[in-house]
């Protein structure tokens, strides 16, 4: 009986409030109510959320009102739905204002199909892929499907920069560690083909220049003088049996190596020397002297080592990897360690044998050497200039994005878009990057920030290929 009549009185106290309020304006009901009604939109449609009604980017999932007491409006099925400002709304600081184009455009001519999750594989005519999803059509206009815009804000905050590819020549550098040594083409040996004495060694020592027919020392050879004698006999014999002879008999001084001016010092004075001077057959350094005073000198026995030092050559190690970059008559640039002069060479043979222990090839490289600053067994760097001299059409290294498997450079298309393309790359040097196929000459690419767009562009490559699958 209590709780009946509780109940009777909360009932009468709520009533009494409502009669109150509707009285004082509390709720309008015959004016705020029929307000929202008259502004709701004549559709069909769900409701999706409530905007704010000056169309500001102020939201709400239920029904609600504005600070002045207007309500916001609702939002249908198949109405704008997006959540940047129309055109000429206001939009709130930092965003952007996006033209929405209410008649969808007619697709143009299908140019082809693409994999629908996003990998660098095309098609002509329509497929599916090794999951059973259908390529992708793209349109013509559309361009491929990873192309992405980039708004000029955004470009200037990540730093996006382009250059055009464009034809130059490149030149490798192959750096390479090698020694001076010799021309063995210059090289000299002083040796007596018969059993000599050495008088007389002139002041020659190991190290000093000598020229071509300066007297190095003073022999007695028994042979010789035998030799010699023989000559003088039947020199000058008037019959043609005579002169044959006479050749003959000069013939065998030749053949002991005795210095044509000794010969015709001989047949002049009509005379048989006791001893005879013995020459330097070429301009060069004395590398070794073991001829001595009254040493009995045997045949082929090394007398003196004569060398020219005018040219030497530069033998380089190169790796086994580098080989196929170098080629005979190539230009090297030479620099011995700790010094600051480089000189100019070229190639001149390859060595038809590689260093088992090292793996390393061998290359002879010529250089003049007037001055006489190359000394043999001097350690040297070289830095080979290798490439076409030829003009080929090269990129920015850091155009090309390496992935192991794939190279990409990103082009720019105008207006803020960017497209990926695949590229095949040949040699590098100095920066840039010989381009086999991918690109066209006059082509801008990013050389700056692409990795960005290159992610991008894969996300939007994934995203498409999900929502295929997701449509299938």
């Amino acid at each position: 009986m209590r709780r009946a009549v509780v109940v009777c009185l909360l009932v009468a106290g709520v009533a009494g409030a409502g009669y109150a309020g509707f009285n004082r304006g509390w709720i309008p009901v015959s004016e705020n109510l029929f307000q929202r009604a008259a502004a709701q939109p004549a559709s069909d449609g769900r409701i999706l959320y409530y905007r704010h009604p000056d169309g500001g980017a102020v939201y709400s999932a239920g029904p609600r009102e504005a600070d002045d007491g207007r309500p916001f409006a609702p939002v249908r099925e198949g109405e704008d739905v997006g959540f940047d400002a129309k055109n000429g709304e206001p939009t709130e600081p930092g965003r952007r204002a996006v033209a929405v184009d209410p008649k969808p455009q007619k697709p143009g001519r299908i140019l082809f199909y693409r994999n629908p999750m996003g990998l660098p594989d095309t098609s002509p005519t329509p497929k599916k892929d090794s999951m059973g999803m259908d390529y992708i059509p793209v349109y013509e206009g559309d361009g491929e499907g990873s192309t992405v815009s980039v708004d000029p804000g955004k470009r200037q905050r990540s730093g996006v920069r382009t250059e055009t590819v464009s034809r130059r020549s490149l030149s490798v550098p192959v750096r390479a560690a090698g020694v001076i040594q010799l021309d063995e083409r210059r090289i000299s040996v002083v040796a007596v083909r018969a059993q000599s004495f050495v008088n007389k060694v002139e002041p020659v020592t190991t190290g000093d220049r000598v020229k071509r027919g300066q007297v190095l020392m003073r022999l007695y050879s028994p042979e010789v003088a035998a030799a010699a004698a023989q000559y003088l006999s039947i020199v000058g014999q008037p019959t043609a049996a005579g002169k044959a002879v006479v050749d003959g008999a000069r013939r065998r001084l030749e053949n002991l190596d005795v210095p044509d001016a000794v010969i015709d010092e001989v047949e002049r004075s009509r005379r048989a020397p006791l001893d005879f001077a013995w020459t330097s057959p070429r301009d060069g350094v004395v590398l070794s002297r073991k001829a001595v005073d009254g040493m009995q000198a045997m045949p082929g026995e090394e007398m003196f080592r004569i060398a020219d030092l005018s040219l030497v050559w530069a033998v380089l190690d190169i790796p086994e990897a580098q080989l196929p970059l170098v080629e005979a008559g190539q230009t090297v640039t030479v620099r011995p360690r700790g010094a600051t002069t480089a000189y100019k060479g070229r190639i001149t043979l390859i060595y038809p044998e590689i260093n088992v222990a090292t793996r390393t090839a061998r290359l002879r490289v010529e250089l003049a050497n007037p001055d006489g600053a190359l000394k043999p067994e001097m350690y040297v760097d070289a830095d080979i200039e290798t490439g076409a001299a030829a003009a080929v059409l090269a990129a920015p290294l850091s155009a090309v994005i390496d992935s192991g498997d794939r190279r990409v450079a990103l082009i720019e298309k105008g207006e803020g878009k960017f497209e990926p393309r695949d590229v095949t790359i040949g040699r590098s040097g100095e920066g840039y990057v010989e381009v086999r196929s991918g690109l066209a000459e006059g082509d801008k690419v990013v050389v700056a920030a692409n990795f960005l767009i290159d992610a991008e562009s894969n996300l939007k490559a994934a995203l498409s290929g999900l929502s295929a699958g997701a449509s299938q």
